[in-house]
């Protein structure tokens, strides 16, 4: 890949907006562009395009996302527009950024579901204002003849694409890369030339292909966008990137009790990265990370969560709840019900609890096997998945620490 030139010097309260703008963000490229574009705009009299892209290979947004969503807020906050890709069509090849494997492809209702589901989610965090968001699905574009697909293909060339450290690592494994997987890049590269964008907004693994959508906008006669790479959220384990797959995620729609809990799981360690991300480091109990001051630290950090994502109120509720359950043991002040039908007399305990709760079947079997599931005070053993039907009416099931039913027969 090209080199990305220097953009002009601005003129000095552009680049100090530019500065407070890519605040948190790992790289700002090439060095200068942000404050031009910034100045470029305002002479212009027009909004600069920020645009970030989005896979709907899951429908739900996790705090990893809300670390890239923040930042866009920031630009909406300062008058710009962001232009929010939903890659439907590129959803059917699959980003293979951090992936060892082709990733398995979704049907097109699959990916509507999700697509839907995502850009609700991110109305949480993103304002929902026209003329500072502007929603499009790049299957508008990229449902193209063969011969501007080969045109596409022109402008990048092999070398350029086996340069991204994770298609080199699977080469030099003797892992294969699919003519599938080279193709993504470009498809990316070439929304940026489809929107006009200014600015565009990713993760750092993200970091080759929207420096290549560059080179691609060049090709194209399209002034070329600066770039801007925001840091990995580290999962619930502190380690690995957040991730549904990976079970270590916390969903900025998940229930205020549900987020509560999960924030005060995430490692001592990892906690000063979420104050910096998500909070910016501004709420009380920053710094206190060792013993019965990580504690505390901990608990003003998951309260200060639920509060940006729900309220104060459902915030304190949370922290109620948490002592009340988890800390005592008792069963919540109020336990939704749950109406179950019986088959040949008995209730599949995993179909019930991947449709309650949101888990996988396979999650609900290993939770029962490891003794984490009870119904009132009995706690199930290994393989009790099929309970009669009289075992369960008017019973309280739990599985984990903070999932309650209370199941009642039809």
């Amino acid at each position: 890949m090209a080199n990305a030139p220097e953009a002009p010097a601005a003129e000095p309260r552009f680049s100090e907006l530019a500065q407070r703008l890519a605040a948190g963000s790992v790289d700002s490229l090439p060095d200068g562009a942000l404050a031009e574009k910034l100045a470029l705009a305002e002479r212009e009299r027009r909004r600069m395009r920020v645009k970030l892209g989005i896979d709907p290979t899951a429908p739900d947004i996790h705090l990893g996302h809300a670390v890239v969503l923040r930042k866009l807020r920031d630009f909406q906050d300062a008058g710009h527009r962001v232009v929010l890709i939903v890659g439907d069509f590129t959803a059917r090849v699959g980003d293979p950024s951090g992936r060892s494997t082709l990733r398995p492809i979704l049907s097109e209702e699959e990916i509507d579901a999700n697509a839907a589901t995502f850009q609700e989610q991110a109305l949480t965090i993103l304002d929902g204002s026209p003329e500072l968001l502007e929603v499009r699905r790049n299957s508008e574009w990229l449902a193209m003849e063969m011969g501007a697909l080969l045109a596409l293909a022109r402008t990048t060339t092999a070398a350029q694409l086996l340069e991204r450290d994770d298609f080199a690592k699977r080469l030099a494994a003797g892992e294969p890369v699919s003519m599938l997987e080279l193709l993504y890049p470009l498809l990316q590269g070439y929304d940026s030339v489809a929107v006009r964008s200014d600015l565009e907004l990713g993760g750092t693994d993200q970091k080759f292909n929207l420096l290549l959508a560059r080179d691609i906008q060049r090709a194209y006669g399209v002034p070329e966008q600066a770039v801007l790479t925001m840091p990995i959220l580290a999962g619930t384990d502190g380690t690995r990137k957040m991730s549904k797959s990976l079970g270590n995620q916390i969903g900025v729609t998940d229930a205020p009790e549900e987020m509560y809990g999960k924030v005060l799981s995430i490692p001592d360690e990892a906690m000063g990265s979420y104050r910096e991300l998500l909070l910016r480091g501004d709420e009380e109990g920053e710094g206190a990370e060792t013993g019965a001051g990580a504690r505390d630290a901990k608990h003003a950090l998951a309260r200060a969560i639920v509060t940006w994502l729900h309220s104060p109120e459902d915030a304190e509720a949370a922290a109620r709840h948490f002592e009340r359950v988890v800390v005592q043991g008792q069963l919540p002040e109020e336990v939704p019900e749950a109406v179950v039908a019986a088959v040949d007399g008995a209730v599949h305990l995993p179909a019930l609890i991947e449709s309650e709760f949101g888990m996988s079947r396979s999650d609900a079997r290993r939770m029962i096997d490891q003794g984490a599931v009870s119904l009132d005070d009995h706690t199930l053993g290994r393989g009790d998945y099929d309970v009669p039907v009289g075992r369960l009416d008017g019973k309280v099931l739990r599985a984990g620490k903070r999932r309650f039913r209370r199941l009642r027969v039809d």
